[in-house]
């Protein structure tokens, strides 16, 4: 049984079920909450599809080859009826079963499959968080520092229209080694069942996060900084000259996506505890999609810019150190407004 935690008709449809296990004491009824459950939901769906039915909405009963959904007298007349039939004969486990010409599905008055109001509010909630949170770590400073001294190697070596192939190159092995490592985390914080206590963590860092770019606007140097740290710094400059070639970029990218970690992960993390806890794995991956196609659209402008001419690596690193404390503090409100709207959920209960 699928249901939903304030869901009408499946509040009757428990009683009822109650009232089966009663009467038939060999009845086994297994409940899974998809409202405020990622797994459940999960399992909702990839059972709906093994049946080949979409999902309608809650309760929704699998007995064998039946998909029963909502409830009234009549369906409680239905089920009552499965259950005999399962009596009478040996009727598989719904969860082992896949589809077959066999099942049929019976559709009562029923609720939506998640709690509506709480859908809107979060939705509406995530996706500029997720949006907000990219651009964070789109505009770091170090993230740019790392492409021009990408660029000004290849541009000694090379000519404008293969540099630019390194860049792309570079961006791309961003992409997707920040994509696959948010990926991983995200598995293992749904698997692990941890990810409210992680999204209260995260809110907490997502506010320390916010105040360290904002003390780097005030107090530049002094302190921990939210860059790379100095004594990275010459391992990771010696692996970016070391390129030669678009592929030698591409490879540098994965290298380099490690050092940057310090002061790129902080956003990715926080929005990492987010979709642990909201959406489901496959919603989650959409989303993380989303996040590093913002975080690396300034390498790709970037990239642009050199090879069309428009500023050489010197004119756009100087730009990089005169507007560096503006950068931070841009990043840092930023974070402190998305730490202001987790911190938000959480007193509303939204979370």
């Amino acid at each position: 049984m699928f249901y939903g935690q304030g869901c009408p008709h499946c509040s009757t449809l428990k009683s009822f079920l109650v009232d089966m296990e009663n009467k038939y004491p060999s009845l086994k009824i297994y409940p899974h909450e998809v409202y405020q459950d990622n797994e459940e939901r999960d399992l909702f769906e990839e059972m709906s599809k093994n049946f080949n039915v979409e999902i309608k909405g809650v309760p929704t009963i699998f007995i064998d080859d039946k998909v029963i959904v909502g409830f009234s007298n009549a369906i409680g007349d239905s089920i009552e009826g499965e259950i005999n039939r399962c009596l009478d004969i040996d009727c598989s486990n719904p969860e082992l079963k896949q589809a077959t010409a066999e099942t049929v599905e019976i559709v009562g008055d029923k609720s939506p499959s998640s709690d509506p109001e709480r859908k809107k509010i979060i939705k509406r909630l995530t996706i500029p968080i997720i949006i907000s949170a990219a651009i964070v770590d789109a505009i770091n400073p170090c993230a740019f520092a790392v492409l021009i001294i990408l660029m000004t190697a290849a541009l000694a070596i090379t000519n404008k229209k293969k540099a630019l192939k390194f860049g792309l190159a570079f961006a791309a092995a961003i992409y997707i080694s920040y994509f696959l490592m948010g990926l991983g985390l995200l598995s293992i914080l749904q698997v692990s069942g941890l990810s409210h206590t992680f999204y209260i963590i995260v809110t907490v860092l997502a506010v320390i996060v916010g105040l360290l770019n904002v003390k780097d606007y005030f107090w530049y140097g002094k302190g921990f900084l939210m860059e790379v740290p100095l004594s990275w710094r010459p391992a990771m400059k010696k692996i970016l000259q070391g390129a030669t070639t678009p592929f030698g970029a591409f490879i540098a990218g994965f290298a380099v996506s490690l050092f940057e970690l310090p002061c790129t992960g902080g956003p990715y993390i926080v929005i990492l505890g987010l979709l642990a806890k909201e959406v489901t794995r496959s919603t989650g991956i959409l989303y993380l999609l989303l996040y590093n196609l913002v975080f690396i659209s300034p390498l790709i402008i970037l990239s642009l810019i050199i090879y069309k001419g428009m500023a050489t690596t010197s004119i756009l690193e100087e730009i990089r150190q005169k507007r560096i404390r503006l950068l931070h503090l841009i990043a840092g409100l930023l974070m402190l407004v998305i730490a202001g709207a987790m911190i938000l959920s959480l007193c509303k209960g939204w979370v």
